[in-house]
């Protein structure tokens, strides 16, 4: 019997209809939009509006997508993943909502949260319970409703986040497509630079909490574009390496949309040319754990089965990995 891989075979994706513009963001705080581009690359993302939709909207969204597309019985599926920095609320988790209200009833379910680079870790628990051999169908979604969390008086980071969300489905594979190899680190001391102050069981909401708006994202962006440039780029090129992939072997380099210069210093590290970069920061900015799989669903088409392609993501804590996997189908 061959080994089990675990292959992704089929994505969707879902994103607000509401467009903040570079434009729209001038009005509301001091900034341009060839500030933003240039620092960025972004010139618009996408906002959730609606009184009590959360990230579990979006996720219902992209995962539904994902089973029409695929003509997928949500009662085949064996366990929902949502990947999230920003779950509906604290102790019940999203995930499992997500899956009732998605029909899958026959899942388990549960969130997975390492900020930005939740989706990339999360594909790694996939693959993990289908090479097991226990597990058929695995749904992976990165959801993130991050306008509920931002201050839009605070110009360091309204001008970089967005809500979105993008799923995955993984599957058995026995030709060796699917995941093949991973590396993952974290290190405490981004534990300052990018966090959420109140909320959580050190300094829980009050009076004070809401007044100092310490319920916002803080970011210290010099530290850490610093790190994320030199996490990203050092996995990108190791696993490179380790799996004796020349640049011209690389076919697709799948990179966390936080900023356009730290995914241009990744795949110049790894010397992949600009063509095989997959970008769409510009429509969407910073969707933290739905990047990924939002590439995915907008480039689908572009790849090919056989396909070598990276991995690569960066997040808060800090959290940052690289993944090699084989494309496994073609899509018509």
């Amino acid at each position: 019997m061959s080994k089990i891989t675990a292959a992704i075979t089929a994505v969707g994706g879902y994103v607000p209809d509401f467009v903040l513009s570079n434009q729209v963001l001038e009005t509301m705080v001091d900034t341009n939009d060839e500030w933003i581009t240039t620092r960025t690359g972004i010139k618009e993302r996408r906002i959730l509006k609606g009184e009590g939709l959360g990230t579990s909207y979006l996720a219902i969204q992209a995962a539904k997508d994902l089973l029409k597309k695929g003509n997928i019985d949500p009662l085949e599926i064996d366990l929902v993943l949502l990947a999230t920095a920003t779950p509906d609320m604290l102790v019940a988790s999203t995930g499992v909502y997500v899956a009732s209200q998605i029909g899958a009833t026959n899942a388990f379910a549960y969130d997975l949260q390492a900020a930005c680079s939740s989706f990339l870790y999360g594909m790694s628990t996939a693959s993990s319970y289908i090479e097991s051999g226990r597990y058929k169908k695995v749904l992976l979604i990165g959801a993130d409703k991050m306008s509920s969390i931002i201050d839009y008086t605070d110009r360091a980071t309204c001008i970089i986040f967005g809500d979105g969300a993008g799923a995955v489905l993984f599957e058995p594979n026995h030709e060796g497509l699917g995941f093949q190899d991973e590396i993952l680190r974290s290190d405490g001391i981004g534990r300052e630079f990018l966090k959420m102050d109140a909320g959580g069981s050190i300094l829980p909401p009050s009076h004070e909490t809401i007044d100092a708006k310490q319920h916002f994202v803080f970011q210290d962006g010099k530290q850490v574009y610093k790190y994320a440039v030199t996490g990203m780029a050092d996995v990108s090129e190791k696993i490179m390496q380790r799996n004796n992939l020349s640049h011209e072997d690389v076919n697709w380099l799948v990179a966390h949309q936080a900023n356009k210069r730290i995914i241009d210093a990744t795949s110049s590290r790894m010397g992949v040319d600009d063509s095989k970069v997959l970008i769409n920061i510009e429509k969407y900015g910073n969707t933290t754990s739905a990047t990924l799989p939002l590439l995915l669903f907008d480039f689908e088409k572009k790849l090919k089965k056989g396909d070598n392609i990276i991995f690569a993501a960066f997040g808060g804590g800090f959290t940052w990995g690289s993944i090699y996997l084989k494309w496994a189908y073609n899509r018509e």
